[in-house]
């Protein structure tokens, strides 16, 4: 009954009754191995790879600095600030020398103070195209590979560009970009329609205080209504800076700005750098001298608790700053009063001292230039765009200057309101009431209170009531009206009266806009651009986009739609209107 004659079966383990009969399978290794899986998943994978096809570059492109990020990004991965570092050549190690920082007027003599220290000036006369493209290409080059961490593939470019760039610049742009990066096509955006977008609302008033001019520009629906400009911005205040600076060095009054660039040579001159950094972090803006009226409040005025201890007004503050300045020879320290740092401010962007008769078109003081502009305005732009004022640009950090500018325009509405006729006359025709018309009233007095039913019904009989305008009666409420807005949560738009907001800046706003695949102002492709030029551009007027959209879908529909794309006119946008 033994069993041994016969051969034994061989041992079947779990895994082998699992796998199946080994005749059927080929023989797995006892060694460990790479599973065959030729495909890589996605999250192993190159980023580069990835965004490859998908990515767009935002650039802002500036006088004083360069933004450059992705879409889809909150800040830019870099920002340049362009100097005298930037232009030198591999392997000039001259700023290691010794008396490299002492000798910068011999660097900077034969050129206007601070040239170094810009991409480009608005008055293209005399400007070096070549050399500013030369500039831009060595700062996008440098960071596309150190901080974008980007190959040299072509990528589509959208640019953010204030609307009052000369068609010049714009065409040195597009040729760095076009020849140099072999970029598609380039989308564009405008400053102030980003700067509104980037702080969630489709009309604004902007004001952008920049480096050469001050711009502000009525923003409506997402357009652009009108752009106004001026002078008083952060080279003049630089200027301003160097002349006070100047006079606390040699002990007496600030004088007129030096135009002529050889006294800002001399051994007391203060370099460019100093003078900015002095205009950066020291400087500040007092507030309004008359401050608004307030409107009575029936009972008693509310006290609020303060701190027992005595403090001293920023404006009346005259303890002293020490300032260092190596730049002048010999190097000084100069001690200025707290209160007397707001000078410079107070003399660039106000001028209180001056009638508003005594300036010229490009040199308005900022918030008589706003107001200005609100009066302009049709009615209905200027209810959105006054409750929505936006400030952006470099100058608007500087402490208290955003605060003084609203403050000015409020005090100039409450006292002229918005008839934009003012005068003695008018002043004598609102003081006398024998010229005005029973009934009729002012448009800075409001509305015209409408007297119900029962109020009539006891008045006496022998008196008349004055007639009422119907504009300012208040309309008939309407409760189903009322129900419906009610169950959707509809809140009125936030009208008639002055309030500021914040942005994230143009930049950001672009990289929402070119992430959401919203459409550009004007789209310029690297084939017409190559063929036409600069002097391709037609107006926006003349081109037709509902027609380069239509396209036929029958035999050779797509390819003769495409084809006459191709052949259509192009726009500059809001830059080609000039």
């Amino acid at each position: 009954m033994s069993s041994s004659g016969g051969p034994s079966l061989p041992h079947r383990a779990v895994s082998s009754i699992r796998a199946g009969d080994r005749s059927s399978i080929q023989a797995l290794p006892s060694t460990p191995h790479t599973p065959p899986r030729t495909i890589v998943p996605t999250t192993f994978g190159s980023p580069a790879t990835l965004r490859a096809e998908d990515e767009v570059i935002i650039i802002e492109p500036g006088s004083r600095k360069l933004r450059i990020g992705f879409a889809g990004d909150a800040a830019p991965k870099r920002i340049v600030s362009f100097g005298p570092e930037q232009q030198r050549r591999a392997g000039d190690f001259s700023p290691w020398d010794a008396g490299y920082q002492t000798e910068w007027r011999k660097r900077a003599s034969g050129k206007p103070w601070g040239a170094d220290h810009e991409l480009w000036q608005l008055d293209v006369r005399g400007q070096d195209l070549a050399l500013i493209g030369d500039k831009l290409e060595r700062e996008l080059r440098d960071a596309f590979s150190k901080y974008l961490l980007i190959d040299s593939r072509p990528r589509r470019i959208t640019l953010v560009l204030p609307p009052t760039l000369p068609i010049p610049l714009i065409s040195s742009i597009f040729d760095t970009m076009f020849n140099r990066f072999q970029t598609p096509s380039i989308s564009l955006f405008s400053s102030p329609v980003m700067s509104a977008l980037s702080a969630g609302t489709r009309s604004a008033l902007v004001i952008d205080l920049g480096w050469y001019e001050t711009t502000i520009t009525a923003v409506y629906e997402f357009r652009e209504v009108h752009t106004w400009r001026t002078i008083r911005a952060g080279k003049l205040l630089v200027e301003e800076t160097y002349e006070f600076l100047t006079s606390a060095i040699r002990g007496r009054p600030s004088t007129a700005r030096t135009e002529r660039p050889e006294d800002k040579l001399e051994n007391n001159a203060v370099s460019f750098e100093e003078c900015e950094e002095v205009a950066t972090r020291m400087l500040w803006c007092k507030r309004p001298t008359r401050q608004p009226t307030q409107d009575t409040i029936e009972g008693l005025p509310t006290l609020h608790e303060q701190d027992e201890t005595e403090t001293v007004a920023p404006a009346d503050d005259r303890s002293p700053m020490a300032i260092t300045l190596n730049s002048c020879r010999p190097p000084k320290t100069v001690e200025i009063p707290f209160a007397e740092l707001a000078d410079p401010c107070e003399a660039v962007f106000f001028e209180p001292h001056l009638s508003p008769c005594c300036f010229d078109d490009h040199e308005i003081p900022v918030h008589l230039l706003a107001y200005r502009a609100l009066l302009q305005l049709p009615l209905d732009v200027r209810a959105v765009c006054m409750s929505r004022i936006i400030f952006t640009g470099g100058c608007s950090n500087i402490i208290g200057l955003k605060g003084r500018i609203f403050d000015e325009i409020s005090l100039l509405a409450k006292e002229r309101g918005w008839d934009p006729v003012t005068g003695k006359g008018v002043d004598q025709y609102k003081a006398n009431t024998k010229l005005r018309r029973n009934g009729s009233r002012q448009s800075g007095e409001g509305p015209t209170p409408v007297t119900t039913q029962a109020e009539k019904s006891n008045a006496e009989a022998g008196e008349t009531a004055p007639p009422v305008n119907p504009a300012h009666a208040a309309p008939e409420i309407d409760h189903v009206e009322e129900g419906i807005k009610k169950d959707k949560n509809y809140r009125p738009i936030v009208q008639g009266k002055l309030r500021v907001l914040d942005s994230l800046g143009p930049w950001c706003g672009a990289s929402i806009a070119a992430q959401l695949k919203i459409p550009a102002l004007a789209s310029v492709d690297r084939e017409l651009w190559h063929q036409q030029g600069i002097h391709g551009a037609c107006r926006p007027n003349e081109v037709d986009t509902k027609a380069q959209q239509r396209q036929s879908m029958g035999t050779g529909g797509l390819i003769r739609g495409q084809a006459s794309q191709a052949s259509n006119n192009w726009t500059l946008g809001v830059w080609g209107l000039i």
